[in-house]
């Protein structure tokens, strides 16, 4: 992969599941509701990493 090379699908699930986790992290204060679906998603993108092969 160069410089400008593609992400890898890995790569891109890691950073989405980081940003749920992010977005999770900040709803948790005011909206424990919406802190926890924002969990299940980020869970759920987890999932879909450990599935991918190495």
């Amino acid at each position: 992969m160069g410089l400008f090379g593609k992400k890898s699908e890995k790569d891109k699930l890691q950073k989405k599941y980081e940003k749920l986790m992010a977005e999770a992290h900040k709803l948790s204060q005011s909206n424990r509701r919406a802190a926890d679906e924002k969990m299940a998603e980020a869970d759920a993108v987890a999932k879909q990493m450990e599935a991918l092969p190495n």
